[in-house]
């Protein structure tokens, strides 16, 4: 059982001792031990059978917890987990997240109404079953009838760059309110999360009531939730929550990174102000003893005020903004940077584009190289190509070469199959003559840890790749990662000099930010590559340098940052 896995246990944990009102404390264990293990760089499995070192040494995670740890990894499940399973229904924490109806109400119409889905619930209003119980009425009834939609979809996250298309779009239409002097956007759209459920934006303003206007009058709003003094929330499309705080000047920087978050990086922020003789919130920074206000106009001088230098919004979880308080952190990778574009595909398999075309593209998009790499064989659904028909391709690369001299490199590559049963798609003599190769998974995503680890591990070993794409395989809200020993498949990759992609599609954002951060450590260079099937998927190259950045990741640990020639020498030698 992967880390993922066994955190995903312990946050389900905490959420069912919650519904019954548990300790706060113990439920708060779980929460933080399931956020240290995700959050770890390394599998857990691998720290619990070396004698020399102590899972419970890592801050986070007590004795309980690596007592639990070890019987989910020896035994794959946790009685416990089972047994509390069995005593709240999914259905009763379905209802728990309509607004207004909560976790009572929801164990009451669940024993009363012997509900089994939400589809059930709904049926229940509509035969008006719900209002006739006792607590509950005909304005609850219509409550929960107006949440349920939001109920059903209160799992769902969207894509960072579906969120990105939205706060642009909020953003333009209240540029347009005169009453508005400073306006920022906070929370996990911030921190550039790969998905987030909801938007926070603050802002500073003249005249309030002007400002909740024009937010209400927003084109896409479907409702509003609420209306207060300092806060409004609407509701867009079914169910997405945009919240619009207003702050004062003097309090707008701690605000802002107060609603940035995330909660554990508050909660060390807190903790190290503390130290201090410093309280920190979100009007601002004040000494404990008296009272007196240090800091709040900027997030420059909030962190300042605790000894701290400003820290980049996506490094916020946490995890190493804190270990190297001396660093600026100026140096994270920026879109400019990225020099070429090494994972693309055209209509000689499943891509919309010719050679010519997106080469085009990647010279109005300032690029220096690109990577033709279409589907090999196996690929049969997108037309992949067999040794003879690649080869047709290089040639015309070949061909067109000229055309593009002094503008573009335009290479010769390959996004060749690892088969399931092991090896590559094409043969070696084929491979051999690509001047990038890249290495990925497409079929038998559902074969054993071992099996899928030694399939990477034959890839990476092969004198002939270059690259891995995709490295777990997962889509976001769509697919799980696959299961693989990425320990193993990094000692490899750094063995043999190879390199690992952060697949920039914001369906897959594939290498995550915990497993970027720990090629870093390991020196192992990333190439950041948009998988684009058309000139439009070009564009998506953005969110990658912004999972980058969350990975810590500098232009100096991007490969592709590099002129080609340079990183061929450096890399491909």
């Amino acid at each position: 059982m992967d880390n993922g896995k066994i955190s995903s246990v312990f946050d389900e944990l905490a959420d069912l001792l919650e519904f019954r009102g548990e300790n706060p404390f113990r439920i708060r264990a779980y929460r933080n031990g399931a956020k240290a293990i995700r959050d770890l760089n390394e599998s857990v499995a691998n720290l619990l059978s070396d004698s020399k070192r102590d899972l419970a040494s890592i801050p986070g995670i007590g004795k309980t917890l690596v007592d639990k740890t070890k019987v989910l990894v020896e035994t794959g499940s946790l009685p416990q987990l089972e047994k509390l399973r069995s005593e709240v229904p999914d259905v009763v924490l379905s209802m728990a997240r309509i607004p207004g109806l909560g976790a009572k109400k929801a164990v009451v119409l669940h024993k009363e109404l012997k509900l089994k889905t939400l589809d059930d619930l709904r049926r229940a209003c509509e035969q008006d079953a719900v209002k006739v119980l006792k607590g509950f009425g005909a304005k609850t009834q219509q409550v929960i009838l107006d949440g349920l939609e939001i109920a059903e979809a209160a799992a769902e996250r969207i894509y960072w760059a579906k969120g990105d298309q939205l706060a642009v779009a909020i953003g333009q239409h209240m540029h347009d309110c005169e009453a508005i002097t400073k306006m920022e956007w906070a929370g996990s759209y911030r921190r550039g999360r790969e998905t987030i459920g909801d938007l926070d934006l603050l802002v500073v303003a003249t005249d309030r009531s002007q400002v909740m206007d024009h937010f209400e009058a927003f084109p896409q709003r479907s409702m509003t939730i609420l209306r207060g003094d300092t806060k409004v929330s609407i509701r867009v499309g079914k169910a997405f929550q945009v919240d619009l705080r207003l702050v004062e000047e003097s309090e707008f920087g701690a605000a802002l990174q107060y609603f940035t978050g995330s909660q554990a990086h508050n909660v060390h922020v807190r903790r190290l102000a503390k130290q201090l003789g410093l309280k920190v919130n979100e009007y601002g920074v004040f000494r404990i003893e008296n009272e007196t206000r240090v800091a709040g106009a900027t997030e420059v001088e909030v962190y300042q005020s605790i000894g701290l230098p400003w820290i980049p919004p996506e490094l916020r979880e946490d995890r190493q903004e804190f270990q190297d308080n001396e660093s600026s952190w100026d140096d994270l990778l920026q879109l400019e940077q990225v020099r070429g574009d090494l994972h693309m595909h055209t209509t000689a398999t499943d891509g919309e584009a010719t050679i010519r075309e997106m080469a085009d593209a990647a010279i109005a998009r300032g690029l220096s190289y690109i990577a033709i790499t279409d589907h090999s064989q196996r690929v049969s659904m997108a037309m992949g190509l067999d040794a003879d028909r690649l080869r047709e391709q290089w040639r015309c690369i070949d061909e067109i070469r000229p055309e593009y001299e002094g503008r573009l490199i335009i290479l010769k590559g390959i996004e060749c199959d690892i088969l399931e049963k092991g090896g590559m798609d094409l043969p070696d003599d084929c491979l051999a003559e690509a001047d990038w190769g890249l290495a990925s998974i497409h079929y038998g995503q559902k074969q054993s840890r071992e099996q899928i680890t030694d399939r990477m591990l034959g890839a990476v070993e092969n004198p002939h790749v270059d690259c891995i794409a995709h490295p777990t395989g997962r889509l976001l809200n769509r697919r799980h990662p696959y299961e693989v020993d990425m320990e193993a498949v990094m000692d490899a990759v750094q063995a043999n000099r190879k390199l690992m992609e952060l697949n920039a599609n914001p369906a897959r954002l594939d290498l995550n930010d915990v497993h970027l951060a720990a090629a870093k450590r390991r020196g192992i260079p990333i190439v950041i590559s948009t998988d684009a099937h058309s000139i439009d998927g070009m564009d998506v190259m953005r969110y990658g340098v912004l999972q980058a950045r969350r990975g810590g990741l500098t232009g100096a640990d991007v490969a592709n940052t590099m002129e080609w020639l340079n990183m061929q020498s450096a890399w491909m030698q």
